[in-house]
């Protein structure tokens, strides 16, 4: 049994607490923490059993250090912010102790997210005897084990791969994002990009579209073109792969407030001088818009995630898709928080467990793809996001 220690009290962290809460027998003790300690004291009060809290900055790695010298977990898993990744590896290498993140790093002064500042701590975890898991969430995570999955058991080759990602929720409101607002609202706003033939192709912001009919109900959604970092780090490990692209849903709605949004400046990164100070506009938003964690239990609908894959099986063309579904009132009544965030934190628990019980316990960083994806999958099933898998009669264009 195991002592772990979750960094970030947002929506995904506290699901994470949840989940490990419910596997007693891998996650003996549990400590969570960030800035703001009553958020993780409101948490633990949730919670079937008693877990620890503690305050600490995940951008002071001496903090961290500190805190990880106290609490002596055999792992973090990390849910605080993107930008904070690198000093949670930095003060895990420093205290002995094994990484997890759902996300991958991203410079707080520019809308770009890469995996080229974790993969270069490839050496120093593996010299250190430690692992760090990269991007354990859904997307990137679960659809990286999917693909592993369909080329492990389907596939001789893989020839494209699409990732489709819809929310069917409907919370009410005018405007809000499922997750983190300023994380969302970069991501969404960037250039898309996709990997075709060895290159990478750059397109506007939501200039490619395309219509789903999504299963189990959802029906037909429009669909926006994205980069994702999992096209990163899917395009290296398959370097088969011919064409790789991700895909979103976005409603009408949300696509005219963003337009408006981004039409008078407040999803700009640059710092503007505001009264005096000097404010991030994409910073004051995040901090009007309604917080990810109260939309649980306003949100009605399902989540669908999964991947399309074209490719041969003894010289026989296939096109296969491997998805799950989520419903956010199921979700709320488990854990008290909509699927985005269920999404996202019952793969950082499995991604855990999976390390902890040695079933991918391997020095050195990676991704979710590079390991056996069946325990993984298996225990997909069995807490809590239910995998469906069918055959297609044509690609998806």
């Amino acid at each position: 049994m195991a002592n772990v220690l979750i960094i970030g009290a947002g929506g995904v962290g506290q699901v994470v607490a949840h989940k490990c809460a419910q596997v007693e027998e891998v996650f003996e003790n549990i400590t969570l923490a960030s800035r703001t300690k009553s958020k993780c004291d409101k948490i633990a009060d949730m919670l079937p059993r008693k877990i620890d809290t503690a305050e600490v900055d995940a951008d002071d790695v001496p903090q961290l250090v500190k805190l990880i010298e106290k609490v002596k977990p055999d792992m973090v898993i990390n849910v605080a912010l993107p930008y904070q990744d690198l000093h949670i590896m930095d003060a895990c290498l420093e205290t002995g102790v094994h990484y997890l993140d759902t996300a991958n790093y991203e410079p707080p002064e520019e809308a770009r997210f890469e995996y080229k500042w974790q993969w270069a701590y490839q050496d120093k975890f593996e010299k250190a005897g430690l692992m760090a898991l990269l991007g354990s969430g859904f997307d990137p995570g679960v659809t990286s084990v999917f693909t592993a999955y369909a080329k492990k058991h389907h596939f001789d080759r893989i020839r494209t791969l699409d990732i489709l990602d819809c929310n069917a929720g409907d919370h009410g409101l005018p405007f809000a994002t499922n997750f983190n607002p300023e994380i969302n609202i970069r991501e969404i706003t960037a250039n898309g990009r996709y990997w075709e033939n060895g290159n990478w192709i750059t397109t506007k912001p939501m200039e490619e579209k395309r219509v789903f009919d999504f299963p189990e109900g959802i029906g037909e959604k429009d669909l926006y073109l994205l980069y994702h970092e999992e096209l990163e780090s899917l395009s290296k490990h398959f370097p088969e792969i011919e064409r790789a692209r991700f895909w979103m849903t976005f409603g009408p709605s949300y696509l005219k407030h963003l337009e408006v949004l981004q039409n008078v400046g407040m999803t700009s990164i640059e710092p503007i001088e505001f009264q005096g100070q000097e404010i991030v506009p994409i910073q004051f938003l995040k901090a009007v818009l309604p917080d990810p964690a109260s939309l649980g239990p306003l949100t009605k609908g399902k989540t669908c995630i999964g991947n399309i894959v074209r490719g041969t099986k003894d010289g026989e063309e296939k096109i296969y898709y491997i998805y799950n579904t989520c419903d956010h009132q199921a979700c709320y009544k488990e854990v008290q928080s909509q699927a985005i965030s269920y999404t996202t934190g019952v793969p950082a628990m499995i991604g855990a467990k999976m390390m902890l019980e040695g079933k991918w316990m391997k020095p050195g960083v990676w991704n979710l793809e590079q390991l056996d994806p069946d325990p993984f999958m298996d225990d997909m099933n069995k807490y809590g996001l239910p995998w469906h898998e069918t055959w297609l009669d044509k690609p998806f264009q």
